[in-house]
């Protein structure tokens, strides 16, 4: 029987320039991800600033804070999370 993982915390940046700049929109695809079978996988939360605003939107996933996390980003970070060890996991680290 396999053993099961802790989630992955998410945590979502909820500061005005952060909102403004994405994270509404990345917040919706979030809660589409966790309610749609990766629900157990993953722990949403949010946090009112991560004191980047220069560089939102700013995501927190698994204690690696991602800055500039676009949309089209986001899907390739929650894809790394059902595939850890995809080859395109170094290319997401660098941005």
């Amino acid at each position: 029987m396999p053993e099961e993982q802790e989630p992955v915390e998410i945590v979502v940046c909820l500061g005005s320039s952060c909102f403004a700049r994405g994270n509404a929109e990345n917040l919706s695809t979030l809660r589409d991800y966790a309610s749609h079978g990766e629900g157990s996988a993953v722990r949403l939360n949010g946090c009112l600033c991560q004191d980047e605003c220069r560089q939102s939107p700013n995501i927190r996933i698994g204690g690696t804070l991602h800055h500039g996390v676009t949309p089209d980003r986001l899907q390739l970070l929650l894809r790394q999370l059902r595939e850890p060890w995809d080859e395109s996991w170094s290319a997401v680290q660098g941005q």
